[in-house]
């Protein structure tokens, strides 16, 4: 009787392997990527892999969401909305920290936040549900709120959200806005795509210091 030979994948080592499987969760690593991360940190950069273990160790200890913008913060309340500088009138709902940071890059805004951590997406399992939009709902009934700015992305899902948002929060009683579309800025009409040029056209404004 001929005794079977072990496949390749069964000589690598379980942590080897699982490790390269936890890489793979990241976004867009797959397979070939995840193996070059787990040898270049295991064979050229091991206090890097301790840092990296460290680091995730503390940051799933220590963060939690915001009570009021649902933002990652290590305290109940993040620096934003514990500022009483901020214009609590104003709240901008965006899909995700990453977002968040790019709208305050802009320092044209000085409102406050609500991150949905993430959008709908019924192909991801992504329901108004999953996404806990009681709490904005809850977030905008405390009467300070005048203005909700929906700054979703600007993508089916995106629109598919801030529609939703709009239907949701119509009986409000709040302003509901939604971030323009347009020419960007520096941008040549060229190279623009026939898409955005279209909506610039359609939400196109009046030029400062024309005659009316």
């Amino acid at each position: 009787m001929t005794r079977s030979t072990p496949g390749r994948a069964s000589l690598m080592p379980r942590a080897l392997s699982g490790l390269q499987e936890a890489l793979r969760r990241l976004p867009s690593v797959g397979p070939k990527s995840a193996q070059r991360m787990a040898y270049h940190l295991l064979q050229h950069d091991r206090p890097g892999a301790a840092q990296l273990a460290s680091a995730l160790q503390r940051a799933l200890t220590d963060l939690r969401h915001c009570r009021r913008c649902n933002t990652f913060s290590e305290t109940e309340l993040c620096e934003r909305c514990a500022s009483p500088r901020r214009d609590a009138t104003q709240l901008c709902v965006v899909e995700t920290h990453v977002d968040m940071n790019m709208v305050e890059q802009t320092q044209a805004y000085q409102g406050l936040y609500y991150v949905l951590m993430g959008r709908l997406s019924p192909l991801d399992g992504m329901s108004p549900r999953a996404l806990a939009l009681e709490k904005l709902v809850e977030r905008i009934a405390d009467g300070q709120v005048k203005e909700v700015i929906l700054a979703t992305n600007y993508t089916n899902e995106g629109e598919a959200t801030a529609h939703y948002l709009a239907t949701l929060l119509a009986s409000s009683g709040v302003k509901i806005s939604r971030l323009a579309r347009g020419v960007p800025v520096g941008g040549e009409l060229e190279f623009v795509d026939p898409g955005t040029l279209a909506q610039a056209l359609r939400e196109r404004v009046g030029c400062p210091g024309a005659t009316p």
